[in-house]
């Protein structure tokens, strides 16, 4: 600025004190400008984050809304229903879920009082129903469950399952109870027909004229019926607990346990035994047994019907008697040769048989020794064999060969047996010790063996021929074999003794059969034939053939 040359100094004094001013002014406004400034930018972003915050919440609230919204559609579409009623004396319902609708009713009846909850609970379940939320009331209880029936508004009954909690406030007050209502009407359906089930099954395993065993996986007995308490004489509860190795003979509990693997390892089992009554006397038994599975499979217990085989074992013991004594009852006095034959059935009764026969009635010319054995086992094959044996010995003693004998024979079982499908092998043999010789007919059996220890060797007495029964039009041809010499042993046996299997399923075979005959070879015959049976014995652990065994052994001794 340039100096005003007209004003004087004073005036130029005020004039530089006054612009001071103005500039001090104007250095406190751009001050309070920055302030300013400062404020606004704080209160710009508060308000952005403000902005953001609002924002947020409100797509919060939009999604805690649609959360509400899409449970309470599943709460409307599901069976339960959802209650909160005040936790006071009156029990006034405050909230009951739309799906109360299921039942007839809309949740305004309930919460106008319009309908009360009490007056739908089936009359023969209200007092119980109130009586139980009293007393869990009373012992304070916080959470229960009560099932009971309810009435629909057209007047159908519904069974419900009531889960209720307690609801306290900030003080620990009792405020509510609420819970849900579950509809388990078809389970209870469901129940109801099992249990007529398992009702109709108990009357029948009750009236059963067979015992009945229930058993954990333990063998444990958990149940019994009164059949099987009467045919020992124990009462239910004496039974319990026990296993059925408790009630066997001593020789029925070493066979189980010998093969309780093997059988346990079957899902159906069948097998015969003896239990001990009350009295001490030996109940003989047929079990059929089952081993229980739950529906994933695993083995929950096991269970037995047991039929008492007194009588019939009586009856099939006379037929046995009967059966035995067809059978050769001694050893026959052949010279040179030293014989034994012997014949265990299955059942008391087989299809197995064997016989000595002199030709024409002579005990001094030539013997025969025969072994058949009949398709299956049992009454039918034992009738079979008896029809057999009686044909045999008629046409033996008759003029003729012996395939003549067994020609005859086969075109007489074919007329009686060709349509039942059963059949009998037979091998017929004959013993010349004057010529030291053999004559045979195999008919469909296996072959008779001979063992020569001087050789150590075994050779097979084989042959054609069709089994008898088959085909009435057969002719058989006999076959022969000279040299016999001393210490030859040749052994007819059935099939039922080399395919006599252990508890792993294995059979005895040829080979286990030969051995016993080689390391025997200088026993009489009587030996060799109780070695065979023994190792049988031993090697079956004492279980019970599944089919007839029946052997003869004929040593060559005094030929010379």
């Amino acid at each position: 600025m340039k100096p005003d040359p007209q004003k004087s100094k004073k005036e130029l004094v005020e004039a530089s004190r006054s612009l001071r001013n103005r500039t001090a002014e104007t250095g406190s406004l751009k001050e309070r400008l920055k302030t300013v400034e400062k404020s606004y930018h704080e209160l710009q972003n508060r308000y952005e984050e403000l902005s953001r915050t609002y924002e947020q919440n409100c797509f919060e609230n939009g999604h805690t809304e649609e959360t509400l919204s899409m449970a309470q559609v599943i709460i409307n579409s599901s069976p339960a229903i959802l209650f909160r009623r005040t936790a006071g004396d009156e029990h006034r319902l405050v909230y009951v879920s739309d799906n109360i609708r299921q039942m007839g009713y809309t949740a305004e009846e309930f919460l106008n009082e319009k309908v009360n909850f009490q007056d739908i609970v089936h009359p023969e379940d209200l007092e119980r129903v109130g009586n139980e939320i009293w007393s869990y009331k009373d012992k304070d209880v916080e959470e229960y469950t009560q099932i009971y029936r309810l009435l629909t508004k057209t007047g159908d009954v519904r069974w419900v399952e009531d889960q209720t909690s307690v609801v306290r406030d900030t003080d620990g007050v009792k405020t509510h109870n609420q819970g849900i209502l579950v509809d388990i009407t078809d389970k209870k359906v469901a129940e109801g027909h099992l249990r007529k089930s398992e009702e109709k099954f108990r009357r029948i395993v009750e009236t059963t004229v067979e015992g009945f065993i229930l058993m954990d996986g333990n063998l444990v007995i958990m149940d019994v019926n009164d059949a099987f308490c009467r045919m020992l004489g124990y009462s239910r509860e004496e039974m319990l607990g026990k296993t059925p190795l408790d009630l066997a003979t001593v020789e029925f509990k070493q066979f189980m346990l010998a093969n309780k693997e093997a059988l346990l390892s079957r899902e159906r089992r069948v097998l015969e035994g003896s239990l001990v009554a009350r009295g001490g006397h030996h109940v003989p038994i047929l079990i059929h047994g089952n081993t229980l599975k739950d529906d994933q499979g695993n083995v929950i217990g096991n269970m037995a019907f047991v039929t008492d085989m007194t009588e019939s074992k009586k009856t099939l013991a006379l037929a046995s008697e009967v059966q035995k004594s067809l059978l050769p009852q001694g050893k026959p006095m052949v010279k040179g040769f030293d014989i034994a034959g012997k014949n265990v059935s299955c059942d008391e009764i087989g299809g197995d048989y064997f016989d000595f026969l002199w030709q024409h009635d002579s005990r001094k010319g030539p013997f025969s020794v025969v072994v058949g054995d009949i398709s299956g086992h049992g009454v039918d094959s034992a009738l079979l064999m008896t029809t057999a044996r009686a044909f045999l010995r008629m046409r033996a003693s008759q003029p003729g060969t012996i395939s003549d004998i067994i020609t005859a024979m086969n075109r007489h079982l074919t007329r009686d047996v060709l349509d039942s499908g059963m059949f009998m092998t037979l091998f017929y043999l004959t013993l010349d010790p004057g010529n030291r010789s053999l004559e045979w007919v195999r008919a469909g059996h296996d072959p008779a063996i001979v063992y020569d220890p001087g050789r150590d060797q075994f050779e097979e007495l084989k042959g054609q021929g069709v089994a008898l029964g088959v085909n009435g039009a057969f002719d058989y041809k006999e076959n022969g074999w000279s040299g016999l010499t001393d210490g030859q042993i040749i052994a007819i046996g059935t099939d039922g003794i080399w395919e006599a299997v252990n508890k792993e399923g294995e059979m005895f075979g040829k080979d286990r059969f030969h051995n016993i005959i080689r390391s025997n070879s200088k026993a009489g015959a009587s030996d060799i034939l109780n070695s065979v049976f023994s190792e049988l014995n031993r090697y079956t652990h004492g279980q019970k053939s599944e089919d007839d065994i029946t052997l003869v052994i004929i040593k060559v001794d005094g030929l010379v």
